[in-house]
């Protein structure tokens, strides 16, 4: 039998598409999993990719030649660009999905005007130019508000949203237009959409259970069982919920779906990428060796050195951030780690 395609169009083929001028930043198993879910609602989507092979590729194929290679574009719906100021200039909404270590790279390219746009991240990690989140990069480098900015949390894995297994989004953002606007255009058969004004819980909290996956990965690679997993992962919760207080104090729930959903998503997924390079280096991977099998970007590798200072600057006990900073950053023996950090659980 031949393998069903997934195909990017409404499951409605009547429905009436928004007439919103949005556009995609990015090429990877994320940016492409937006675009999917965009052109449910949107005539056109607007996609920049990184490099005229990956457009001409998609032009000729109808399909990512790299991530999620079963979505089938119709190009009708698409309008493909190497240029992000074409972009920009052409769009209300743009999100941004590249991993965090390269928006700086792309974003150093604008030049077009962008005042009146909102910037809507997908983006899990901290940007290495000015060790921060991206809602602070975006304000301090671009002068971009945070009335001009959203963040897309999860839990939602790319993967199942290329399979449109039922998946949900939390969109924050200041404002009730703008977060009315995103779900609107997000939100489909297979894709939930939920609101939030915290931009900087969110942001954090993703970044954060990142770092968490990859330590749930080393405990998974060394032997751990579930029964060790759910311990862990309550623990880890509970020092997002330290972390974030400390950070950015707001009314929030760490037991909503943005924050333990995302992070249980990520701490137990096989499509988790964090987690399988924890994975990875529990079962002896160095952690240079490990990084160089993956063929995508897990953020929490790069995020890890960041928020551990940060919660050292604040006195935070952290013990999960401690013991996977120690193992990423300063070539400590996994096993003995987590060894350690047994009886620091509870």
């Amino acid at each position: 039998m031949a393998k069903k395609k997934i195909i990017s169009e409404s499951s409605n083929p009547k429905k009436n598409k928004k007439d919103i001028s949005v556009g995609v930043v990015g090429s990877g198993s994320f940016a492409t999993a937006i675009v999917k879910m965009l052109v449910e609602n949107c005539k056109t989507v607007h996609w920049c990719v990184r490099s005229e092979f990956v457009k001409g590729a998609i032009e000729l194929r109808g399909h990512n030649p790299s991530y999620l290679t079963a979505v089938n574009f119709n190009l009708k719906s698409l309008k493909l660009t190497t240029d992000i100021n074409e972009l920009v200039s052409a769009c209300d909404v743009i999100v941004l999905a590249t991993p965090s270590i390269y928006l700086s790279d792309t974003m150093d390219k604008m030049t077009c005007e962008y005042g009146d746009k909102i910037f809507v991240s997908a983006i899990k990690g901290i940007i290495p130019k000015v060790n921060d989140v991206v809602a602070h990069y975006l304000r301090d480098e671009f002068k971009i508000g945070f009335r001009n900015q959203a963040v897309i949390a999860g839990p939602c894995h790319a993967e199942e949203v290329a399979m449109e297994r039922l998946s949900y989004l939390t969109v924050a953002a200041v404002e009730d237009e703008t977060a009315e606007k995103l779900e609107g255009i997000f939100s489909s058969d297979f894709i939930k959409v939920h609101s939030s004004k915290d931009i900087l819980g969110n942001e954090y909290s993703a970044i954060l259970k990142n770092i968490f996956a990859i330590g749930a990965g080393i405990a998974s690679g060394l032997g751990y069982g579930d029964n060790f997993t759910a311990v862990f992962v309550s623990n880890a919760i509970r020092e997002m919920e330290i972390f974030l207080e400390s950070v950015y104090e707001a009314p929030r729930d760490v037991n909503e779906s943005a924050y333990l959903g995302d992070l249980l998503v990520t701490a137990y997924s096989l499509f988790s990428r964090n987690r399988s390079l924890g994975n990875l280096i529990g079962k002896g991977y160095t952690v240079k060796s490990a990084i160089q099998s993956m063929n995508m970007v897990a953020e929490g590798y790069y995020a890890a050195d960041s928020i551990y200072k940060t919660a050292k600057q604040k006195h935070l006990k952290l013990p999960i951030i401690d013991t996977v900073y120690a193992i990423l950053y300063e070539g400590k023996n996994a096993e003995k780690q987590f060894k350690k950090l047994t009886g620091k659980l509870n």
